[in-house]
């Protein structure tokens, strides 16, 4: 029975104390930590025996979920990137959500489903997981070749789509429901929609344009980042807010929006990065949310369809995407990559699902059937890429040659760990200075700032010694570690020392614990921004150089 004493508290810690226990062991597993997420929500969901959590509150805190994660698709959102493999993503995204929507409509239409319902269904089915897609190019290091970009520029198609879809869906059901199927009402009907969508829109472009960079300047400005962080999350959450209350549009696309009208802004990185803790903790209670909704027994009472609904993900959608690309007169690995990209299904599907069952175009039973599809094939999706990687050699015999690979850093460059407000400033000047700077960074804003500013970007965690050993490490001057967590920075220093002796590590710090900490590891030079700014101040003020501070002397020993 649920806790009625403290049921937000208990719902909270449970749900994310249960998502740690089983995304940590499905990582151990080599499994994405999204399918621990799902099942946690299963273990504690109603349909499972032992504890039952408040699904109220889940559904609300989920709500808070999919704000941030819209929020964040719009920050990322860049029309550049996807001008530059428009001429694939565009029609094969589209072609491919067609083919995938009619498979699932012909698998709900043998359910005996109304055409709403396997309208909806269709569309849940058509639509990758963002997170699972993003992980799997960084982890096999590809998402800056030109198969990861095709596969993000897909995704961005998608998601627009998704984003669409979540505008019809209240206004197909107003239709559905009030039996209103003549052309006439349903466009009366759409146009209504679309109205109040596009004077939100002209809103946001208006005002929010100016309104919220401006804000986020000024704050910045402040010198706090508790404020600045505090900021992001009001921008994100009272948009959508307003969004749903004033024009009567969804929290997601109001969220979108926001995030969209932020990216345009100098500070989008920063804010990403400061909304990037509260995003992931809503979101694992977003999937710990949608796992309590599933119910296993489908799995005993519809075999069939659970059957049909993974099939239709794994075989029919990568089918339908592989000879798109190939149509498209792209090689046979870039192909292969792509159809095994976007052979899954996760966020955009729950949410489509969960609104169609609440707006009651979508049966019960078409909700669990998407959960199943999604956690059977995240559990697939890694043995697919295996595949696909043990296909690619033959790729290398297409007629369409592949992509270039980078030239091997020049002797002497030197490496940064992140391209943040520190990272990069310290690449301009390297590069202003002649050096050869090659970047690490698992960012795709930050990467592509690199980029701009003339370095080779490896995408990555600096602490896989395999990334290190891509960047060349052994014949590196220096190594930059600019990223503010001590722990993952730790992981860097610690990895370097041990692939280089010799090397001069160099690395910042925000507590004189971080400076013990990454000098017991091995930095040769680890400085502090409070004691460099006292430094800097006591040398204007006293008209000579000072001491430098302990915290920005070389560590002996290294």
């Amino acid at each position: 029975m649920p806790d009625h004493g403290t049921p937000l508290i208990t719902t909270i810690v449970v749900g994310l104390a249960l998502a740690f226990a089983f995304g940590l062991a499905a990582q151990r597993l080599r499994i994405s930590p999204l399918v621990g997420y799902l099942l946690a929500g299963v273990a504690v969901g109603p349909f499972t025996p032992g504890f039952i959590a408040d699904a109220s509150l889940a559904g609300e805190l989920a709500e808070i979920g999919i704000i941030l994660l819209m929020f964040a698709v719009g920050l990322h959102f860049s029309w550049r990137d996807l001008m530059s493999v428009g001429a694939i993503a565009i029609p094969g995204a589209v072609v491919q959500i067609g083919v995938a929507t009619l498979l699932g409509f012909g698998l709900a239409w043998l359910l005996g489903w109304s055409l709403p319902a396997g309208l909806v269904f269709g569309l849940a089915l058509s639509v990758a997981s963002t997170v699972v897609l993003v992980r799997a190019l960084q982890e096999r290091r590809i998402m800056d070749s030109e198969r990861g970009r095709i596969a993000v520029g897909w995704l961005v198609v998608e998601d627009l789509a998704m984003v669409i879809a979540l505008v019809l869906l209240p206004a197909l059901a107003g239709s559905s429901l009030a039996g209103q199927f003549g052309a006439g009402d349903l466009a009366l009907t759409l146009a209504l929609t679309f109205g109040k969508v596009a004077l939100f829109g002209a809103s946001m472009l208006v005002i929010g344009r100016r309104a919220i960079p401006w804000l986020l300047h000024y704050v910045a400005h402040t010198g706090s980042r508790e404020l600045f962080r505090l900021a992001v999350y009001v921008i994100a959450l009272g948009v959508a807010f307003g969004a749903a209350k004033l024009f009567g549009v969804s929290f997601a696309l109001g969220a979108f929006f926001a995030g969209m009208v932020l990216s345009e802004s100098k500070l989008s990185q920063r804010a990403a990065e400061e909304a990037m803790p509260l995003r992931d903790a809503f979101a694992v209670l977003f999937f710990v949310s949608v796992g309590m909704l599933f119910d296993p027994g489908v799995l005993l009472r519809d075999p069939l369809g659970v059957i049909g609904t993974v099939l239709i993900i794994v075989v029919g959608k990568s089918v339908a995407a592989y000879g798109i690309v190939r149509a498209f007169g792209h090689g046979h690995g870039t192909a292969l990559t792509i159809a095994a990209s976007l052979a899954q299904i996760g966020e955009f599907s729950f949410i489509l699902a969960g609104i169609g069952v609440s707006l009651a175009v979508l049966p019960p039973e078409g909700r669990d059937l998407v959960l199943a599809g999604a956690i059977l094939s995240i559990l697939v999706n890694p043995l697919l890429f295996l595949l696909v990687e043990r296909r690619l050699p033959a790729a290398v015999k297409s007629p369409v040659p592949p992509p270039p690979t980078p030239a091997p850093a020049e002797t002497g460059h030197e490496i940064v760990v992140g391209y943040g407000r520190v990272g990069g400033l310290v690449g301009k000047r390297l590069a202003a200075a002649g050096r050869t700077v090659v970047v690490i960074e698992a960012g795709e804003q930050a990467a592509e700032a690199a980029r701009a500013d003339g370095a080779r970007v490896i995408s990555g965690n600096a602490a896989d010694p395999t990334v290190l050993a891509e960047a060349d490490i052994a014949a590196a001057r220096h190594i930059f570690v600019a990223i503010p967590e001590t722990f993952e920075a730790g992981q860097v220093v610690e990895q370097a020392r041990a692939a280089k002796a010799g090397l001069e590590i160099l690395a910042r710090a925000d507590s004189d614990e971080a400076v013990e900490h990454l000098t017991r590891l091995g930095a040769t030079l680890t400085v502090m921004g409070e004691r460099e700014i006292a430094h800097r101040m006591l040398e204007r003020a006293l008209g000579r150089p000072g001491a430098r501070p302990a915290s920005a002397a070389p560590a002996g020993g290294h």
